[in-house]
């Protein structure tokens, strides 16, 4: 009997250690033409409902995997989903190969282009920033989209105020009002707002940037003479998300962002709200703000509807509320006293609407028709001058889209119209209205495996300064792989307005209107050249590299010239304004690190000027280094930025500088913590050179060539509600 006990028993322990026998299993993914790596693909097991993404060698690791047959789901955007049965434990390496999936969505799909192909199939240079970088520059800065725009290569934020933080976007060296923003699509924040623009746009809701340089004008119309940033809003999913982020700096800055999306068969809804309050900071000592006392606050609702597979209609709404006040730091806490009077107060109020209906007429062919209007209210007020009035911008935009085996076309025609409204109580009347009819061809056509040809032309007529013809043209060559360049120029043009760097320098104080009758269109033409090379230099290690070089002129140029009488008036520049240079762009990878090297020169010259001077705040040498460490657990960043030396408008030159910063990532379950060391080695202009000069009671500000507010340090809290993958 003890026999068939003790036999009984060693049958039941040896069923279950074969029913808990398990093993741990890596699995790779590659991309069928290229045989190189793919970073983000998900490997799901079906039956277990287990699942995990690749890391940057394409790489997945699995604990704990039943021993037996498993049937394994692997898929990528932009590539056909793979389902295969693998053997664990398995004999043999298990690697995997994804194919592309022809006209499908690529693994970037890119709005600015309006194509469906992929990022390697389009002749236009496209730089691309996703979520994923997009989220550690929010954890950086999660006021505003400024600390994106800054670290990308070639690209200077150039501050216009010390006390109203006023910035503006320069792309290779020339003004902001050259460089077109988009969200979505839609032609966002010019005019009167730009010098706020880029302070007003908070970054949790977007999902990716995309950065054309140099003269885009074919889809988006005029303006996009340096280029073009359009930002990509987060659209709701079946899976609901709910992100929740609280940040706080040492220099008494506080905020809170919030969006939330869920979308069902026929509804979807996005919701994102922010709120930011800064205490007015002066690291100085010196009386008088680095930092203005604001408060902001923004929304931005949108109702999504699906009537078919085919149809989508969306409709949103953006709204603004900024509050700034800047200057003399008792006057700000305490009010006026004695010589305690500067300050400058900008209060503005934005409320603009998007409408979109986009249709799949067939299986090649889709017919979109989009419409905005923005209204822009702001008050900009310093000790015995104000400046208000309203602007009313509307866009609409109707547009088709056919695509072919080798070919693809897109048609469409738009009217844009502008309405700046001075405050009749003002003493110079600066009021001006525009209007622009547009209309546009684009094409890019295969003409073979390796060579790509894309052409485009718009017609625009604007209805004071008229016709507008803007042909473009771009040709990439690649291999199947590890090379591919790309050529391409066009034509570009700006109407003028008097919301220049230069008249919100004075705060458009004495500054005359445009006079249409005298004062012509700004003109450009540019070319741009890249070559792209990207291998393995081992199993482990991935290296790539892009040389840009390019060449942008502005004919009629506009200038903000004195007048005997104090005034001053715009008029255009007698020879052009010339900008060359080069753009170096390095990456490694290494497991789960990445170090990205950037160099930038710049060589933008007034050529209307005697000796052809270099422009004034536009350092000719820029580099940066960015090491980052990323895994399920930790994203650990190292930055170092140098800007080298500028001149200022008198000639002087300044000093050449160095930034450095860290961040500090722990992810959990239910969100993430982070650290920011931002400046850390506290460079700021007031080291080199005064931020204000006397009489103290009516301050002369100095250009700003430098950062002005120093080390920030910040802590925040990331929180997700339905998780993130288990980090425990």
């Amino acid at each position: 009997m003890n026999k068939y006990l003790l036999s009984i028993k060693l049958v039941l322990i040896l069923c279950l250690s074969l029913k808990a026998q398990t093993s741990d299993i890596q699995i790779k993914v590659i991309t069928e033409a290229e045989n190189e790596p793919l970073m983000g693909a998900t490997v799901y097991f079906e039956a277990l409902e287990k699942g995990a993404v690749t890391n940057f060698n394409g790489i997945v690791e699995f604990t704990e995997i039943p021993d037996g047959q498993h049937q394994i789901i692997i898929s990528f955007l932009g590539f056909e989903t793979f389902e295969t049965t693998i053997q664990v434990p398995s004999k043999t390496e298990l690697i995997f190969k994804l194919k592309e999936g022809g006209n499908e969505l690529d693994e970037v799909v890119l709005k600015s282009t309006r194509s469906t192909r992929t990022v390697r199939k389009i002749p236009t240079r496209i730089e691309f920033i996703g979520a994923e970088e997009l989220g550690e520059k929010a954890i950086m800065n999660p006021t505003n989209i400024s600390m994106v725009l800054r670290e990308s290569t070639g690209i200077q934020m150039q501050q216009t105020s010390l006390s109203s933080g006023s910035t503006n976007i320069r792309i290779q060296g020339l003004d902001g009002r050259y460089t077109q923003l988009l969200r979505d699509g839609f032609p966002l924040y010019g005019g009167f707002s730009s010098g706020l623009s880029i302070l007003q746009i908070p970054p949790l809701d977007l999902q990716q940037f995309e950065i054309i340089k140099g003269s885009s004008s074919t889809l988006y119309g005029g303006g996009a003479i340096a280029g073009l940033v359009n930002m990509v809003s987060k659209t709701p999913d079946e899976e609901p998300a709910l992100d929740i982020m609280l940040t706080q700096t040492q220099a008494l800055g506080s905020t809170a962002n919030v969006f939330y999306s869920k979308r069902n068969e026929k509804f979807g809804v996005s919701l994102y709200g922010s709120g930011h309050y800064q205490k007015a900071y002066d690291p100085e000592d010196d009386g008088f703000s680095n930092l203005p006392k604001t408060t902001s606050i923004s929304f931005n609702p949108k109702l999504f509807y699906y009537p078919s597979d085919k149809t989508t209609l969306w409709f949103g709404l953006n709204g603004t509320y900024d509050d700034r006040i800047g200057g003399d730091i008792t006057k700000i806490e305490n009010g006026e006293d004695g010589i305690h009077q500067y300050t400058e107060e900008n209060n503005s109020k934005r409320l603009s609407s998007q409408f979109v209906y986009q249709t799949q007429l067939d299986s090649v062919s889709s017919l979109e028709f989009k419409n905005s209007v923005s209204f822009f209210d702001r008050n900009l007020t310093v000790p015995d001058f104000n400046f208000d009035g309203k602007q009313t911008n509307t866009f609409t935009e109707v547009s088709y889209s056919t695509t072919s085996d080798k070919t693809d076309w897109i048609v469409g025609a738009n009217l844009y119209t502008s309405n700046f409204d001075e405050n009749d109580n003002a003493p110079l009347q600066r009021d001006q209205k525009d209007v622009t009819f547009g209309a546009f061809a684009n094409n890019i056509y295969d003409i073979s495996d390796n060579w790509i040809l894309e052409t485009g032309l718009r017609a625009d007529y604007n209805t004071d300064f008229g016709f507008f013809p803007l042909p473009r043209i771009s040709l990439l060559y690649k291999t199947n792989s590890w090379f591919s360049s790309r050529i391409g120029g066009g034509l570009g043009y700006k109407i003028p307005d008097i919301f220049t760097e230069e008249a919100e320098y004075i705060n458009f104080e004495n500054v005359l209107a445009i006079d249409k009758s005298t004062v012509d269109a700004e003109r450009s033409y540019g070319v741009n050249f890249d070559l792209n090379y990207q291998t393995r230099l081992s199993d482990e290690i991935g290296f790539s590299v892009n040389q840009l070089f390019y060449v942008t002129a502005i004919n009629d140029g506009l200038l903000l010239n004195s007048k005997d009488n104090g005034l001053f008036q715009f008029e255009n520049a007698p020879d052009e304004i010339f900008s060359k240079g080069a753009e170096t762009n390095i990456k490694f990878t290494y497991k789960d690190f990445r170090w990205f090297l950037n160099y930038a020169f710049i060589d933008t010259k007034l050529n209307y000027l005697p000796g052809n001077p270099q422009k004034p705040l536009t350092a000719k040498h820029n580099a940066g280094s960015v090491l980052m460490y990323e895994s399920d657990k930790w994203r650990i960043g190292y930055e170092t930025y140098y800007t080298g030396k500028q001149f200022l408008s008198n000639g002087t030159e300044t000093t050449d500088f160095v930034t450095m910063g860290l961040l500090v990532m722990r992810n959990f379950k239910l969100g993430s913590v982070f650290v920011n060391f931002e400046n850390f080695t506290d460079r700021r202009q007031s080291r080199f050179s005064p931020l204000v000069l006397p009489p103290h009671q009516n301050p002369v500000f100095p250009e700003i060539y430098a950062p002005t507010d120093g080390f920030i340090f910040s802590v925040g809290l990331i929180i997700k509600p339905f998780g993130n993958e288990d980090h425990d």
